[in-house]
Order: C-alpha cells, then structure tokens, then sequence
C-alpha cells in the first residue's frame, strides 16, 4: 500500500503598514560610534601600536555622539555646528529592540516579537535639536572621566512599522510600544539599564 503524503497549504502573507509616533517623555541620550573609536577597537583587534591619548574635544566628541542623517554631515569637520537645517536620527533596530524587549512583561515569546514585525528603516528621524550633555563616569568602574554626549530634551519620531497580522494586531503593536517607552526605552541610561531616560509614549 502506497505511504499517504500530507500536503500542507501554507496561505500567502499579507503585510500591513502603520506609523507609530511616539513622543519622548524623557531626554534621549545618544551615543554613535565616533570614527576615533572604531580606529582605536581595530587597531587594537590587529595589533598595531596607538597614536597615544589625544586631548580631549568637547565639541567634537558631542558631534561625533550624534547619528548626522544628511550625506554632508558624515564627517565632522572644522567649524561645523548644529542649526535648524540639521537633520539627526537614531537606529531603528534600538526602538524595535525596546519593543521586543517589552513583550515579556505581558506573556510573549521574545523570539516570535521579532518575526512579528519590523520598522522599515535603517534610522528613525529624530525631530528635536540636541544640546551637548556633560556627564561623569567610570570606565571599568574604576577610572573617572568626563564624557560629552548629545541629548535631545525634546523629542519626537514617527516609526514605520511592517507587520504580519496573523501574528500581531496594530492595536497590540501599539500597546506594546507604549508599554516598551515606559518600562524599557531607548539610548544611555535608560530604565532597561536602571536609568530614567530615553522614555517615550505613543501618541
């Protein structure tokens, strides 16, 4: 007798689109890898001597801190300064991440968030203009040093997210966005990293 063969129908994926605009609660702290510190990590990965401590640039490490979304504004140079025309953003996958993230705290599955759904972009528009920001810290905990960062006391951005709705719905994408602002957030020293910045709501 011939073995019978079960054919599974697996039915054809329909995405949705929604725009998620979220509004921060909190300054948001930012924190770009700045060109010197990439040199730094890959010199020290190939063994090759460093130039020695350089002094420290207030400004330029601020600027540096900063994700500069118009092609011009790539690399810092010499007199340059934030105005009204700068445009800033901030990795998409940090606000996906804060979302999924927070799916623990109502009962799902870390792992079936992030197939669930995505945000279309590599950065999210940050609408806000940055002020530089001076903190104290220790590296390793042990040696103190001064760090200059940007910090958006007022911000605003709008995600677009892609989704499969036979997984999530849009109404539980926005509570769990709403969730994830208040609990997990986004950028330094946020509540996930037992801070009190980078919170945001859905609006």
């Amino acid at each position: 007798m011939a073995k019978q063969v079960k054919i599974m129908e697996i039915p054809a994926i329909q995405l949705k689109r929604i725009i998620i605009n979220v509004e921060g609660t909190a300054p948001l702290i930012v924190h770009a890898w700045s060109k010197k510190a990439k040199e730094e990590m890959l010199n020290k990965q190939m063994k090759k001597a460093g130039k020695g401590k350089e002094a420290k640039n207030p400004n330029r490490d601020f600027l540096e801190s900063l994700y500069w979304l118009d092609e011009k504004n790539q690399l810092i140079q010499p007199g340059k300064e934030v105005t009204k025309k700068s445009r800033f953003g901030f990795p998409a996958i940090g606000f996906k991440a804060c979302a999924v993230n927070a799916a623990n705290d109502v009962g799902l599955m870390k792992t079936a968030m992030r197939r669930a759904f995505h945000i279309d972009c590599e950065y999210v528009v940050i609408q806000g203009l940055p002020d530089m920001r001076e903190d104290m810290v220790r590296l390793n905990g042990q040696t103190a040093d001064i760090r200059y960062r940007g910090e958006f006391k007022k911000w605003k951005a709008s995600l677009p997210v892609i989704f499969n709705p036979t997984v999530i719905s849009s109404e539980q994408i926005f509570n769990l966005f709403n969730l994830a602002g208040f609990g997990v957030g986004v950028g330094e020293w946020r509540p996930e990293k037992n801070g009190s910045y980078g919170t945001f709501r859905v609006i």
